[in-house]
């Protein structure tokens, strides 16, 4: 490559986080500008879309997360680095997804492969996905936050404040037309509302341009499996909206 065109694609690149809000691009463990959510924002955070018919784009869009996560590193931000996890966690899938799923925080399985949902609930959430006609590949998978708390306890408020806005710049690479939240604090953190899950889910919110829909976590239909088809009801508003359907989406 020749010097021209490695700058050519450092000044691609840095266009590209500007346009997230990203002020620059540092390895130093002590930067992190905070990126707000989009929904505290309507859609002046998003931009136009990118054609996603084209290859050219989606390849952008893989090029940017591996900046993101070359930003994270090791990561030693908040209390999680010193409490016993492996390493960071950051997400999985289709750079070019219509569709992304974001969970709470990894568990062990996750911890140990560095993938998000691959233990006993993310084998359920591959069936949920596979239900609505789709793969694992063809979706995105993030957490709130990218390091497994002690005893997979809850994420603590600080925790998820260091972590949150490194999922808000995933959501705003790939830009899903669909957004599924799973569980409580999923839920609360992309919507900013401190109401539970169970009032949450099934129905549609806009989420910068993307429809945002609230289900359960597939660990608690491990323990709940008679809340199965809720899950199923408001996977079925996903799959009509993926079709075109928008009578369920938000005005």
């Amino acid at each position: 490559m020749s010097q021209t065109d490695g700058r050519t694609q450092l000044a691609e690149h840095l266009r590209l986080f500007g346009e997230l809000g990203v002020a620059g691009v540092s390895r130093d463990p002590a930067w992190r500008q905070r990126v707000e959510s989009p929904a505290a924002h309507g859609n002046e955070n998003r931009g136009s879309p990118p054609d996603r018919e084209s290859g050219g784009a989606g390849e952008a869009m893989a090029e940017t997360l591996e900046l993101l996560r070359a930003d994270i590193g090791d990561c030693t931000r908040c209390k999680l680095h010193r409490l016993g996890r492996s390493q960071v966690v950051f997400g999985v899938g289709n750079p070019n997804a219509d569709l992304m799923l974001v969970g709470e925080a990894p568990g062990h399985d996750e911890d140990v492969q560095g993938i998000p949902f691959v233990g006993r609930a993310g084998q359920l959430l591959t069936k949920i996905i596979e239900a609505i006609e789709l793969t694992r590949d063809q979706v995105y998978i993030a957490n709130v936050i990218k390091c497994r708390p002690p005893e997979n306890r809850n994420p603590e408020p600080d925790e998820v404040d260091t972590c949150e806005p490194f999922l808000f710049r995933q959501v705003q690479i790939i830009r899903p037309k669909v957004i599924v939240a799973l569980g409580t604090f999923a839920a609360r953190t992309l919507l900013r509302t401190t109401e539970p899950i169970s009032k949450l889910r099934g129905r549609f919110y806009t989420y910068g341009d993307a429809a945002l829909i609230a289900t359960f976590h597939p660990a608690f239909l491990l323990r709940s499996p008679d809340r199965k088809r809720d899950v199923w009801d408001d996977m079925k508003k996903v799959r009509a909206v993926l079709r075109g359907d928008t009578a369920d989406t938000p005005a």
